[in-house]
């Protein structure tokens, strides 16, 4: 799902200036990127495929520093233009960034702050947020980038109003998107802006991908926290929440925790995760439901109770909502996916009879292709089966 600002229409009316043109499409490589991610824009802007109906753009294909450039897997590739032919440009994309740890070279940055001043539409796909956000370009504007580096931005740009949530959003004149294939719907949004429906349905099935997506990145979301974040006085609270998560709690009691008023926890806990707390803290409870449900028998109410959902109710609307689907439907396709024999652990006879959902793994996860290193996974502890909830204001 894409977000489009209300502001967009004032934006996007901006007149090029008289050397650019609209249907040109400059694509900016750097070193080190992924292949990819680079290759969307290529595809998209670059083939003729005005038989199926789809208008053509001109491509240029920029270095944004001195070549060969070295993508993944070992390959070089030259450019055929420089810097100097993102002039001719009305749409610059930066298709992604090789590292969200070192600063994109200044004479790329100049390039695209020129291009933005004389009326250009700028995309960012995926990691190419932190390109635009570097040239100062997202400054006070919603965006997005892939969930995993989405805390990261927020916090080195606070300026930048990032969710990750979207897919991609459309900002009017400067636009971003999520990680990897959200690069395709961002592009295929673009088509579809400049040309209409038909034109970005045809130009879908050409890549056999659907002409829009729905949900947006929180099915993805991983609950593990940037490591950075250790270093950060909320690292406790953040550490005690998901400790917690089988009691009942809410925003204000994380806040006290943190010895903060609600508005200052608010926005400190943005800065730090890219996230409002409370959205963050339904998106735990989720994902820790979405394990249960896969790793044990209880049973859709006893996994509301024990991921501090006041109801299963609300579970449910919420898991719908983030997932696509109920917990009993999520349960089944997951184990109908599962090899035979492979069960979660059975009752415990000598227990209280209710089967135990074994902790998740307690190695430190690297998420796979990530320069950003992530905390170890904490397991949630089960509930006696005859303990209440804390009586405390009501949870998500």
């Amino acid at each position: 799902m894409g977000h489009d600002s209300a502001a967009a229409p004032e934006t996007a009316a901006r007149k090029l200036s008289g050397r650019r043109r609209k249907e040109i499409v400059a694509v900016l490589l750097f070193s080190g990127g992924p292949i990819f991610e680079s290759s969307i824009p290529l595809s998209v802007f670059g083939i003729d495929r005005q038989d199926a109906g789809v208008p053509r753009y001109r491509l240029l294909v920029c270095a944004g520093e001195e070549g060969p450039l070295r993508t993944t897997g070992g390959l070089e590739l030259t450019a055929p233009q420089g810097l100097e032919a993102i002039a001719r440009a009305g749409t610059v994309v930066v298709p992604a960034w090789r590292s969200i740890t070192s600063p994109p070279p200044e004479e790329a940055l100049d390039a695209l702050r020129r291009a933005h001043e004389e009326g250009a539409r700028i995309v960012g796909l995926c990691t190419g947020a932190f390109v635009l956000a570097a040239a100062g370009l997202l400054d006070g504007r919603p965006a997005t980038t892939h969930w995993m580096y989405a805390p990261t931005l927020a916090k080195r740009y606070p300026s930048v109003h990032v969710d990750p949530r979207e897919l991609f959003v459309d900002d009017g004149d400067v636009l971003t998107s999520a990680g990897t294939a959200a690069g395709i719907d961002l592009c295929l949004h673009i088509v579809r802006t400049d040309h209409g429906n038909e034109a970005a349905g045809a130009l879908a099935r050409r890549l056999v991908v659907p002409p829009r997506r729905s949900g947006g990145q929180e099915r993805y979301l991983d609950r593990s926290l940037p490591e950075e974040i250790g270093a950060d006085p909320l690292a406790e609270v953040v550490a005690w929440a998901l400790e917690h998560l089988h009691e009942q709690f809410d925003v204000e009691t994380l806040a006290a925790r943190a010895y903060m008023s609600r508005r200052t926890f608010d926005r400190r806990f943005r800065s730090l995760t890219g996230s409002a707390p409370l959205q963050w803290l339904i998106t735990q409870r989720v994902l820790q439901a979405q394990r249960l449900l896969e790793t044990s028998d209880y049973s859709v109410d006893e996994v509301a109770g024990r991921c501090g959902f006041r109801s299963p109710v609300a579970l449910r609307g919420h898991f719908r909502r983030q997932l696509g689907s109920s917990p009993a439907a999520y349960r089944a396709a997951y184990r109908a996916r599962r090899p035979q024999g492979d069960r979660p652990a059975a009752p415990d006879p000598g227990g209280d009879g209710t089967s135990r959902a074994p902790a998740p793994p307690g190695a430190a996860a690297l998420a796979p292709d990530s320069a950003v290193p992530y905390q170890t996974r904490r397991s949630v502890p089960p509930l006696p089966a005859a303990a209440s909830l804390p009586g405390q204001r009501s949870a998500p």
